[in-house]
């Protein structure tokens, strides 16, 4: 990630050395308006990250990660992959374990037989040490440069949760198949509907929670596939977090690119979208 503008004394981006700088010359007002700001020094942030078959992009995502310059852990959960994704795996913990980088921990676990992607979510938010985690895919639809914007209401105090919305519409998005989006938006619909959360995008990949708010959820979480993204919200709602949500990129792939849901998985949201308006 490079810095917005070239009079930061060369401090790390987001650092409260950084921010002053910026603020000192453009003005508090102006830095809030261009989304500017400090984190906290002594946080941590939980990257998740779910890996099933991702050779192809893991690396590339793995150092996408990282490029962000906040203090973080990054927690590799591989769901019993076929392809490469284990070996990269191992050889980025042994690489993080001769060679430690103060901002990027990484964290590798193993699942011995494949349960989906909620499973490896649920694995790696009850490893989670950060005082704010979120939820990344291995492939490279969503763009780790916006960790900053999400993360920011909870800095600030504001949120326990931030959804990132693919549907705001002030992002780029690849254009990609209308039936999915119009499902999306049917499963968002009767979520809210439920809930009474007014979201734009239930089923984002990018949902980002305090600490607090991971320590309710976390070790409640039963769905093991995609049915995680509901119960998330459902879980969210019943909680009664305080809840923000903000436009995100997307750049979404194809089924021949490796994208891994599937019509059952609709299905399933459906179920589940009843299921945990009935119990937690």
């Amino acid at each position: 990630m490079t810095t917005v503008m070239d009079f930061d004394g060369g401090a790390l981006p987001y650092s409260q050395e950084w921010y002053d700088g910026l603020k000192k010359r453009l003005g508090e007002n102006t830095c809030r308006q261009l989304g500017l700001y400090a984190f906290p020094r002594d946080w941590l942030l939980s990257v998740v990250i779910p890996v099933y078959n991702e050779e192809r992009t893991l690396q590339q995502l793995v150092d996408r990660v990282r490029s962000v310059p906040i203090r973080k852990e990054l927690i590799l959960v591989d769901d019993c992959s076929k392809d490469g994704s284990r070996a990269i795996l191992e050889r980025l913990q042994a690489e993080s374990d001769a060679n430690p980088d103060p901002l990027n921990i990484i964290r590798a676990h193993y699942h011995e037989k494949n349960q989906g992607k909620g499973a490896g979510v649920r694995t790696g938010f009850l490893l989670a040490q950060g005082d704010v985690a979120l939820i990344q895919d291995a492939d490279l639809e969503y763009d780790p440069s916006e960790y900053p914007r999400l993360l920011r209401p909870i800095v600030d105090g504001k949120a326990d949760v931030v959804f990132g919305s693919r549907f705001l519409g002030d992002q780029e998005h690849r254009v990609l198949y209308y039936r999915h989006y119009l499902a999306n938006m049917a499963l968002t619909m009767l979520s809210n509907w439920f809930t009474n959360l007014n979201l734009t995008d239930m089923e984002t990949c990018y949902k980002v929670f305090s600490k607090q708010a991971l320590a309710d959820i976390a070790p409640k979480i039963k769905q093991n596939r995609f049915g995680i993204e509901p119960e998330l919200a459902a879980k969210v709602a019943r909680h009664k977090h305080r809840v923000y949500e903000l436009s995100i990129s997307y750049s979404g792939r194809t089924y021949e690119q490796g994208k891994h849901i599937r019509p059952k998985d609709g299905f399933q949201a459906l179920w589940c979208i009843f299921r945990y308006w009935w119990a937690d």
